[in-house]
């Protein structure tokens, strides 16, 4: 991976890190949660590059039977990235098929495969975040986003001084039943992109829900709130030009770059005035 790569995660971003995040709008938040859970994935040594070159003064990697996750903060902020499903990494591929729920810490029932994933990264974090006073943001995409939802609703149990702020998760499957949702009251916004496969598993009739704020992306990439008939046309649309495209829509609207690209743009048109913006969600802490 070069360097201009690196150069690239950020170019959107107009000096964030000078001001704390909570000062960005929500679109903004969004893309900067973004661009860190796709850096994610980058080889250890680009992830500190990319960090470093926006301002992030503090970056620990965590790393457990391939269960991974990047701590980064500067002086307002604290992230917790969760790397999402990585194919050659066998663990992952075990985690995102081990469906069956079971109790979780809190209350409810939750997937075994993702918080298996967290129970072998948990005692490292919880350490290193009870030294952490900043605003806690936690964020990932795929598997990534099932853990970085966990970890979020670990921390109201902990003795962390840093509740989390919010919960930011692209393509994140289901993770746990409507009572272990529903438990702890975290800002979330969930980004679903069309017919983004991995957001529809494990199906609702076993037992499984979504939480948060639902941020919809259509067939044409436009933030959009539908309708449950118009996104099942908008879905079938999508998957129609897709296979004029010989690809599988399932699979490749699950794609991070898909959603930076759709990200970036929602900013674009909110800060033109094309769109309305997004009212942030109420902390409940």
């Amino acid at each position: 991976m070069s360097e201009p790569i690196v150069e690239e995660a950020f170019k959107f971003l107009s000096n964030p890190l000078k001001h704390p995040i909570a000062e960005l709008s929500v679109l903004r938040q969004s893309l900067l949660l973004a661009e860190v859970s796709k850096v994610a994935y980058y080889r250890d040594e680009l992830v500190r590059q990319a960090a470093e070159m926006v301002g992030f003064d503090r970056i620990e990697f965590f790393d457990r039977d391939g269960a991974q996750a990047y701590l980064v903060s500067n002086q307002h902020d604290c992230i917790i990235a969760c790397r999402g499903t990585e194919p050659h990494e066998w663990n992952d591929v075990k985690a995102d098929v081990d469906a069956i729920s079971v109790v979780a810490e809190t209350v409810g029932r939750v997937h075994r495969g993702f918080k298996r994933e967290v129970d072998d990264l948990w005692p490292r974090l919880e350490k290193a975040l009870k030294e952490n006073e900043k605003t806690l943001y936690f964020t990932g995409h795929s598997l990534g986003g099932a853990m970085a939802t966990i970890c979020a609703g670990r921390c109201k149990l902990s003795e962390i001084p840093s509740n989390p702020e919010a919960l930011f998760t692209f393509g994140s499957p289901r993770v746990g039943n409507r009572r272990y949702i529903n438990f702890v009251k975290i800002p979330h916004y969930r980004w679903v992109n069309n017919n983004d496969i991995v957001c529809r598993v494990p199906p609702q009739w076993f037992g499984y829900s979504h939480s948060g704020m639902e941020l919809y992306l259509d067939s044409q990439g436009r933030l959009t709130k539908y309708t449950p008939w118009l996104r099942f046309t908008d879905r079938m649309r999508g998957l129609y030009q897709s296979l004029g495209r010989w690809q599988i829509d399932y699979l490749a609207d699950h794609s991070m770059v898909r959603y930076l690209e759709s990200i970036r743009q929602a900013v674009t048109d909110e800060e033109a005035g094309r769109t309305k913006p997004i009212q942030p969600l109420a902390s409940q802490k």
